[in-house]
């Protein structure tokens, strides 16, 4: 009889450090993921922080076209906005598509100013614009490199979650899915095969 009982103990032993070693392996997938989306936040506030200064360069030179400048303004408050709110929640979807929405939205409007700036050439020629454009390009590579990152662990989380035996332990404790950050999605067109006709 004790050998039955010592048995069943290391039986349940054994499951308990199995359930045991799930549940890490969980917690430390969300942690990974976390930590990705602490490095998109600084890069992404290293380029929420550089546009007002672009902005006031080409205020001088565009003092007429106030709207772009008004505009560039408005969609970079919106995005430090969606950033707050996602920081709150790495990985929920609904903050992940409202920064996404946040920043494509920001993208579009410094397209535009950029765009503008080319019509002017003393403002294209300016060390300032010029160093603060420099910047801004690395930080845009910066924060590639970083979405990719945070995309990486988020799948490497949402698939330990969802294998099974590690779904069962995921589903007691509320492991919840976590979302990628998907800037640019909304701009599918861009990705379409272009169409040739003869």
């Amino acid at each position: 009889m004790t050998i039955v009982l010592v048995v069943l103990l290391m039986i349940l032993a054994g499951v308990a450090f199995w359930g045991i070693g799930i549940y890490n392996g969980l917690v430390t997938s969300r942690n990974g993921y976390r930590n990705a989306f602490a490095q998109i936040d600084v890069q992404l506030t290293r380029r929420h922080d550089l546009i007002p200064n672009l902005v006031e360069t080409a205020k001088g030179y565009l003092a007429h076209e106030r709207e772009t400048l008004e505009a560039v303004i408005a969609a970079r408050n919106r995005a430090v906005g969606g950033l707050d709110a996602a920081k709150s929640s790495p990985g929920d979807p609904a903050a992940m598509q409202q920064l996404a929405g946040a920043e494509n939205a920001l993208t579009q409007s410094l397209g535009r100013l950029f765009a503008l700036s080319e019509a002017y050439p003393d403002l294209k020629a300016s060390q300032t614009m010029m160093q603060l454009n420099e910047e801004l390009t690395s930080t845009e590579n910066r924060v590639a490199f970083a979405r990719q990152a945070y995309n990486d662990s988020v799948m490497a989380y949402n698939n330990k979650r969802e294998v099974f035996p590690s779904s069962v332990v995921a589903n007691a404790f509320n492991f919840a899915p976590a979302a990628p950050l998907e800037i640019g999605a909304d701009e599918a067109h861009k990705r379409e095969a272009p169409q040739v006709r003869f």
